[in-house]
């Protein structure tokens, strides 16, 4: 991906629609049906300066998500030439609406990775189904099928950053304990949090422009129903250009937040990590990131090092060709449910034995829950909704519960409260190998969302009777509260000091590596990515220092 922002369009698509004509074209929402024209891949030119077959590497680094372009960066500032390895796309060449993402509501074949139909969070609106065919490609958010539950990932050089919201928290210091044990909280605090934060370029929202933007009203309402039924409410911290927000509220800059843009990517003012860690490691010239490659395989070189075999991939998921190289040290930050199911396939199929019998264990969906609440017509949530949240409701210590308060940028008033909760969700997973499909396993079970929805109900059955108000049903299935099936947030299964040592390294091989949210035993208590970012701030420092020739 190039190491510039993505372009500013200059043509906005239009954003309002009228109910009559939002009803007549079957509820989009969003994640939904397509309301634009029909747009098709492009086709897809090989990636410039991949790796080669048979080329040895100082370092190789397995996905580009947020531990490995910290761990990326880090090693070219200490001098080392560092290899990414990266399955998805580089997203930066516009389809033929001359725009990189599509919106919220207009998903089509670039929103989806190698998926025929869409599979969106909401998965209805007002009764009607809102998913559709599109065609197979190599798009932006996987959501991955396991048998108990759905993990949505971020596909590209980017990783998450690409599709998330961008809420940036550091959990609170006393909730910390729980989260990582075995890390030295002052150091987290002191040192890797804030350099996490300026490196991710963490920002706040303007509270009095909050106060007055018509595209904050859903927040709003949020804020006065929580605090109207005594539960805390707070401002949350963001990587989103704020400026660059207000400019598209006054209509001075290309909308993208306002526009719909977020979760198959945002054309403008989201800081992703190719804005901020890639961009930097780029600069240095000594990182090379080779997009649509997979790695299949990581086994011990006869020479020293290790053998890493390679699929390239075309864009609708084909291997096109398969290469072997030899890396000194290997880091795998293919996300977690990337690196466990890596790990686990590799003990198994006996390519590293020697890895111990954590691999696997300690996985967490972070107690991710949804629900919706439909207020009344006097608190109205507003029609033009920026996809960034902002705001939460806390009722973490009393009942176990965190709550964004979330968008529904669907384009008409719908009167509708939306909340993804972060839980206390105690239940954990492990990943194994299936010889007999050839494929890893996740043991999680629906029936274990139940705490989670408990933990939210704290908030929300209390908000409710305090309104004098209902849950949404039409938004995940017939007569359905609760999306129990999800999670924006995988944590776990190389779990730190468990499957790795207390820096991420696995044990039984010197040389190989964990520096990802599979270290994060389940739950880090808000979203994850800043404690992902910082815990690989401290390891890689840790391993340069004492592990580097």
């Amino acid at each position: 991906m190039s190491d510039k922002a993505v372009p500013r369009n200059t043509k906005n698509s239009s954003n309002g629609l009228s109910r009559r004509g939002f009803l007549g074209r079957t509820g989009s929402i969003i994640g939904a049906v397509a309301l634009a024209g029909h747009i098709t891949p492009a086709q897809a030119a090989a990636p410039p300066g991949a790796i080669a077959d048979g080329a040895r590497v100082p370092v190789l680094v397995i996905g580009t998500g947020y531990g490995g372009s910290v761990a990326a960066l880090r090693l070219a500032q200490a001098g080392v030439d560092v290899q990414m390895i990266e399955m998805g796309m580089s997203w930066d060449t516009p389809g033929s609406d001359g725009k990189i993402f599509p919106k919220v509501t207009t998903p089509d074949y670039r929103s989806f990775w190698l998926r025929t139909r869409t599979k969106a969070p909401l998965s209805n609106f007002l009764g009607f189904p809102i998913d559709k065919d599109v065609p197979k490609y190599t798009g932006i958010l996987d959501a991955e099928d396991f048998a108990g539950i759905t993990v949505y990932q971020g596909r590209g050089v980017g990783g998450g950053s690409l599709v998330n919201g961008g809420m940036a928290v550091t959990p609170k210091r006393a909730n910390f304990s729980a989260v990582l044990p075995t890390v030295d909280a002052d150091e987290m605090y002191g040192t890797y949090y804030p350099r996490a934060n300026a490196g991710l370029g963490v920002g706040m929202i303007d509270p009095a422009w909050f106060d007055t933007a018509d595209c904050y009203q859903f927040s709003r309402v949020g804020r006065k129903h929580a605090q109207r039924s005594g539960f805390a409410w707070t401002f949350v911290p963001d990587v989103y250009d704020w400026d660059y927000m207000k400019r598209e509220a006054a209509g001075t800059a290309p909308q993208s937040a306002l526009a719909g843009e977020i979760l198959y990517g945002n054309n403008h003012g989201k800081k992703s990590l190719v804005q901020t860690y890639l961009a930097q490691a780029r600069a240095t010239g000594r990182v090379t990131i080779s997009a649509l490659h997979k790695v299949t395989s990581v086994s011990p070189a006869a020479g020293g090092g290790y053998t890493v075999t390679i699929d390239q991939i075309n864009t609708t998921g084909d291997t096109v060709a398969t290469k072997t190289v030899t890396s000194d040290r290997v880091f795998f930050a293919a996300g977690s449910v990337g690196t466990s199911k890596l790990l686990v396939k590799l003990k198994a199929t006996g390519a590293l034995p020697n890895l111990n019998g954590e691999v696997g264990k300690g996985w967490g969906e972070n107690g991710n829950v949804m629900c919706g609440r439909a207020n009344h017509m006097w608190d109205p949530t507003g029609k033009l909704q920026s996809t960034i949240p902002c705001s939460g409701i806390d009722n973490w210590d009393a009942g176990g519960a965190f709550a964004e308060v979330a968008p529904l940028p669907t384009g008409i008033e719908t009167y509708a409260s939306f909340y993804l909760s972060i839980t206390k969700n105690p239940n954990r997973a492990e990943f194994t190998w299936n010889a007999a499909t050839g494929k890893v396993d996740l043991s999680w079970q629906t029936a274990w969302k139940q705490p989670s929805i408990s933990m939210a109900k704290t908030i929300f059955d209390k908000i409710n009777s305090k309104e004098g108000t209902i849950y949404r049903t039409d938004l995940f299935g017939a007569y359905k509260i609760w999306n129990d099936t999800l999670t924006y947030h995988p944590l776990g299964g190389a779990v730190l000091n468990k499957a790795t040592d207390n820096y991420g390294r696995l044990h039984g091989y010197t040389g190989l590596y964990v520096i990802d949210g599979a270290l994060i035993p389940g739950n880090a208590s808000v979203n994850p990515f800043v404690t992902i970012t910082a815990l690989a701030e401290r390891n890689i420092e840790k391993i340069i220092a004492t592990d580097l020739p």
